[in-house]
Order: structure tokens, then C-alpha cells, then sequence
């Protein structure tokens, strides 16, 4: 191992750990199952993955066994969100469309643009893993992935697996794993684009074509998004850095694949993806020779996310197949006013997987990895580094109507210590419709580079948050109606925070104010329901989480955590146009030793077919130009209506 540290600067993604707390309400316990009885009975059954064309029971999801299976042969909780909802959707970014769909709950510093963080069932933004085909990204600095950077227009279809995933992928999957999935090439060409326009100085377009020529597979799209925004931060905010000018964004992003397959059961392929956001926020500088606080400068924040990817997918014979992915990603940021940040991740992994399917409904599969994560700052006094070496192994079967899971993984690590984790599953098919399963998991996040080595912050001896989750799942699904209600309660050891005691920390001066340690427990626990139908041109579709996420010492709950979110979609679809309306409620949440009020969004949208490939679109968000607090002090958007025009056809 090489480890190197120092330096003296913070930056929108530096240090943190702080938590406020206040009371929970007792009341929450009581209402939970009445309230989620009243809401099956108001709500038409639906299940998130099983409504959507396409994804029923037996669609075919890879995020929650690293190997190819149909929903219904997992124990997981994997939701699955493919093209024509993602298109559909009035969400107006990545994060937006996951709390919509996937039911996770969203914090995010301003309008979009604004760093984001999604909890999965109350674990924090850092216990979420995200993949982009396969691909780890995120900054290894702060420990957090970088959502906002990441455009809708690039994304084919997204995998959310909620609960344990460490006992599959590694580290952070502690609530749960995104797998974000590019467009992929093959048969005759098809094109696709959109434009659009909207309030507060809105614009986005994308370009996307794919096809085949014989063995080879090409897929290409650009995409590019502004927005002029309003100030990030409200008057008179607790740390004084409001400043009223407009906190816009740009985002422009690229992805390419290339496919070969050289004979049947054999397929090559490169992956290469670039994003670029750039952002304005408000903040302040303390600089010589007065120090004193000014929150006047131009505050400017660029992230950069850039993934290549090399994969060899082989089916050897009916029994045996492989996945080769080496790659290599980079996170880079840099922000701040008159003196700029800059924080820059690499990692370069290679992922190895054989799978051995002796009969139709069993398999097996071995995977090893080897990842490399190196981190450099402005704040560091040198470049820091980290090597991860994983051995996992998984079964999946299936005797008759009982499916089962298995999984064990090993991570050796030279920095932290090394883990094991682990995570068995069933699900029985009864009968009539409603499957019944269960699951119980291991799992563990690693300590951030900040944790390890920020001056002043840092501790080498940081280790690894655990955890140990379990849930249980009811879903039903009749012709035309779906229903899910799934409980879960999870518990983390070894929270990584802040310790305010000196004595806690290091010697030396630099630790005077406090340090990273492993300080805490937390409990989150909750249960999660959906439910939809259809009656001719007209689909109802809702969800309702009830999350109970508190400290285990205290009894407090976690900041920025809501006790209850809900959503309600419906749409009327007919042949040549559709109109539709999604409402969103979200209760209110602790920080800052105060209660952000709770608030409910509605948007409205509809679409016209003026020929078989064009459509007009338009949609109203915030239709009621609700006052909306994301995090303490910060707002986001008012009313905002948009009008596009997409293109989706076959090429000449």
C-alpha cells in the first residue's frame, strides 16, 4: 500500500459527517401498518417493475446475482426501470426519476444541477452503490457517487436492487445498488433525438443511432442540457453564504459502444462514456489578511465523469459461460471562487466471472476482481492510493415453486481490514399469483480517502461501516392489477462521523477541532408499498415508504430522512396522444436542529403523435409552484412548464 496525505482546503464535496437530530415521533411504529393497509385498499396494486411494458415477472434483470435472471427466481427487491417509462417520465434529472420510480428518498443542495444524494431505505448517499454497465463510478474522495453529473438522455434502463448488496459487488452496497445501463448496438439502424425548452432559461437536446453490420454492433449519442436556475441558497441561511445571483448548470455528456461477435456465443465490446457538469453554488471564502467571511465570489463547481470499458462476454457450451470487464474510470472535480479545489479519483479494475449451469434452473458462479482506486487533491499533501482484491462466489436454483439464493464474498483490502460478507434468500411461489420471500444480508462501506487521510479530519485507523439487513416480501400479481408490500429493518455498526472530543483524536495541533471516527450505530427499519392497475386507456400507478431510520444510541432520527414518502401516477393513454399526472409527497425531515416542512410536487404532462416516429410533448412541473425546501436553507424550482419534440424511427 501506498498512502500519502495532506494539504489544507475544503471544497462542496469535503469533509462532512455532522448529524442533527431530533426526536422521532412515537407515533410513527403505530401508524405503519394501518397506514400502509389504508394505502393497499386507496391504490390500485401495482408493482414498480412488473407494470411496466416489458418487466413483468419474467423479464430478465442481471443487478440482482451478477448472472442473467428472471425476477421471479430472486429473493431481492429489484425494481426495474426500462426505456418507454424512463422516457415517460416528468422527472427532471437521474436522481428525480429514481425517487419516482425506484421509491428512494432525494436531498439534493439547490435546483438540479445542485449535488445530490439518494438514501435506499434510509442508508445514506455513500452506502448507495452505482454502476454504469457494470462500471463502479464516483468520487473515492468524499466517498459519494456524483448522480447529478449523469444525463436521462443517455441512459437505456436502470437496475435498482434494495437491500444487501456487498455479498455481490463489494463495498457501499449497504442500502442498495443502481446499475445504470447505455444503449446497446445491433439490427437495422434506428435513430432517436429530442429537443426541448422550458422556464427558468431551460434547454436540453439529444442525438442517439444504433445498429449492426454483420458481427459488428455500433451504438452513439450526445446529449447536452443548461438551465439558468435561481440562488442555490435562501436569504439568511445558517452559515451566511446566501448570494442572490442565479445558481444555473450546463451538462453535456457523450457514450459510444462498439460491439464484435466473432462467432456464435462470443461477443467483444468497448464502452466508453464522458460527463461534464458545470454548476454554480453559493458559498464563501475566508482569505488573508482579514480572513473575514465573503460570500460575494462566483462560485463555480465542474465534475467530470469519464468510463472506458473493455468486456468479452463467451458461452463455451450449455453449462459453462464467462465475463472478462476491464476498466478504467476517473472522477474528477474542481470548485470553488478566487482559489480553486480540486479533488480527482482513478480506478482501474478487472472482473473476472465463470459460471457453470450443470442443470436449466441452478447455477453457479465464481467472480474475482482486483480494483485500484487512486485519489489526488489540492487538500492532500500527496497522492493517495488503495488496492482491493475480491473472491465471490453465488448460487442461484430453483425446485419447483422454491427459488433460493446464496452468496459469499471476500474483500482483501490494503488499506482497511479485511470483510466477508454473505446473503441467503428464498422466494415460494403459493399460488393464485402472490410469491412470498425473504432475504438476509451482510454488508459493509469503506471508508472514504476524506476519512482516511483529510488534514485535520483524517484518520488512518478508520474502518469500514457494517451492517446487517433483513426483509420479507408479499407480491401479488392478477391480469391486469399488481401488488408488493415488502419490510425490512437494517442495522449499521461502526457509522464513520465526526468525533467533536480531542481526546478521541491524534496528537498533534491539527486535530484540535475533532477527527473522523467510527462513532455510531443507526437503525432503519420500514416497509415499502406498491400498487397499480389498468381499466381500459386509464393506469393507476402509487407507492408508500414509511421509514423509521434513527440513531441507536439516541433514539434520534438521521438527518434529512422523511418518515413517509408517497407517490401517485396516472395516465390516459390513447391512440394518437396521452396526458398523464405524478404527484409526489414527501414528509417532513430533520436537519440542522430543525424540521424541514414536509411538501407535495405535482406535475402534469401529455403527448401528441403527429406522425409514426414524432412526437410533441409538454409538461408542467410544480403545477401548484409549491415553495420546496431540499435540504435546510436551500430551494429548489417554482412552477415550470417545458415543450419537445422527440424523433424515434429507423434510419435510411
Amino acid at each position: 500500500m501506498r498512502h500519502r496525505a495532506g494539504g489544507n482546503r475544503t471544497g462542496p464535496h469535503g469533509v462532512c459527517g455532522r448529524k442533527a437530530h431530533v426526536s422521532v415521533d412515537p407515533s410513527l411504529r403505530r401508524a405503519l401498518l394501518p397506514a400502509a393497509v389504508s394505502c393497499l385498499t386507496c391504490l390500485s396494486p401495482w408493482s414498480p417493475a412488473s407494470a411496466q411494458p416489458g418487466a413483468d415477472a419474467s423479464t430478465i434483470v442481471v443487478t440482482g446475482a451478477r448472472e442473467a435472471l428472471a425476477r421471479d427466481r430472486l429473493a431481492g427487491d429489484v425494481i426495474v426501470i426500462d426505456g418507454e417509462r424512463l422516457r415517460g417520465s416528468a422527472a427532471d434529472s437521474l436522481e428525480d426519476l429514481l425517487r419516482r420510480e425506484a421509491g428512494l428518498q432525494l436531498s439534493r443542495s439547490g435546483p438540479p444541477g445542485a449535488n445530490a444524494g439518494l438514501f435506499i431505505r434510509g442508508a445514506g448517499s455513500g452506502n448507495t452503490l452505482v454502476l454504469i454497465d457494470g462500471v463502479r463510478i464516483g468520487a473515492a474522495t468524499a466517498g459519494l457517487p456524483e448522480l447529478e453529473a449523469l444525463s436521462l438522455g443517455q441512459i437505456e434502463r436502470i437496475e435498482v436492487l434494495r437491500g444487501p448488496g456487498s455479498s455481490l459487488y463489494g463495498a457501499d452496497a449497504v442500502g442498495g445498488v443502481v446499475q445504470i445501463f447505455t444503449r446497446r448496438g445491433g439490427g437495422p439502424l434506428r435513430l432517436s433525438g429530442h429537443v426541448a425548452a422550458g422556464g427558468y432559461g431551460t434547454r436540453e437536446a439529444s442525438a442517439a443511432a444504433s445498429g449492426g453490420v454483420g458481427p459488428v454492433e455500433l451504438s452513439a449519442g450526445l446529449a447536452g442540457e443548461r438551465q439558468t436556475g435561481v440562488s442555490a441558497l435562501r436569504p439568511g441561511d445558517l452559515f451566511g453564504n446566501h448570494n442572490p445571483d442565479d445558481d444555473g448548470y450546463s451538462r453535456r455528456s457523450a457514450q459510444a459502444q462498439i460491439g464484435w461477435r466473432p462467432v456464435d456465443g462470443q461477443r467483444l465490446s468497448l464502452q466508453v462514456l464522458d460527463a461534464v457538469l458545470k454548476s454554480r453554488y453559493d458559498g464563501s471564502e475566508y482569505l488573508p489578511p482579514t480572513y473575514a467571511q465573503d460570500a460575494s465570489g462566483d462560485f463555480r463547481s465542474r465534475t467530470e465523469l469519464r468510463s472506458v470499458a473493455l468486456r468479452h462476454e463467451a458461452r463455451w457450451s450449455e453449462a459453462w459461460r464467462t465475463q472478462l470487464l476491464v476498466s478504467d474510470q476517473r472522477s474528477n472535480l474542481a470548485s470553488g471562487a478566487s482559489v480553486t479545489d480540486r479533488f480527482r479519483t482513478d480506478r482501474r479494475g478487472i472482473d473476472a466471472q465463470l459460471t457453470w449451469q450443470p442443470l436449466a434452473a441452478h447455477t453457479l458462479t465464481l467472480a474475482l476482481s482486483h480494483l485500484v482506486e487512486e485519489a489526488r487533491s489540492t487538500s492532500y499533501a500527496g497522492d493517495v492510493e488503495r488496492d482491493n482484491d475480491a473472491l465471490a462466489l453465488a448460487y442461484a436454483g430453483r425446485f419447483g415453486r422454491l427459488s433460493l439464493q446464496a452468496e459469499w464474498r471476500h474483500d482483501d483490502n490494503s488499506v482497511y481490514d479485511s470483510v466477508d460478507t454473505g446473503r441467503v434468500g428464498a422466494a415460494w411461489a403459493l399460488g393464485g399469483g402472490l410469491r412470498l420471500r425473504g432475504l438476509v444480508g451482510t454488508t459493509f462501506r469503506a471508508p472514504s480517502f476524506n476519512d482516511l487521510v483529510y488534514p485535520g479530519y483524517g484518520v488512518p485507523t478508520v474502518g469500514p461501516e457494517r451492517g446487517r439487513s433483513a426483509e420479507l416480501g408479499l407480491e401479488w400479481r392478477g391480469d391486469r392489477a399488481d401488488a408488493a408490500l415488502t419490510v425490512y429493518r437494517n442495522r449499521v455498526r461502526d457509522l464513520i462521523g465526526y468525533e467533536p472530543d480531542r481526546s478521541w483524536c491524534p496528537p498533534g495541533p491539527a486535530y484540535d477541532y475533532g477527527c473522523a471516527r467510527n462513532i455510531g450505530r443507526a437503525r432503519l427499519q420500514g416497509a415499502t408499498l406498491s400498487g397499480g392497475a389498468q381499466w381500459g386507456a386509464l393506469s393507476l400507478r402509487g407507492t408508500a415508504d414509511f421509514l423509521d431510520a434513527t440513531d441507536s444510541a439516541t433514539g434520534a432520527r438521521l438527518t434529512r430522512r422523511a418518515a413517509h414518502q408517497q407517490t401517485l401516477a396516472a395516465d390516459w393513454r390513447q391512440p394518437r396522444w396521452s396526458a398523464g399526472a405524478e404527484l409526489v409527497r414527501v414528509g417532513a425531515r430533520p436537519e440542522g436542529g430543525r424540521m424541514l416542512a414536509a411538501y407535495a410536487t405535482l406535475d402534469l404532462k401529455a403527448r401528441v403523435q403527429l406522425a409514426p416516429a414524432w412526437q410533441l410533448e409538454a409538461k408542467l412541473l410544480n403545477a401548484t409552484d409549491r415553495d420546496v425546501e431540499p435540504a435546510r436553507d436551500y430551494q429548489s424550482l417554482g412552477r415550470q412548464a417545458w415543450v419537445g419534440l422527440r424523433y424515434q424511427g429507423q434510419g435510411f
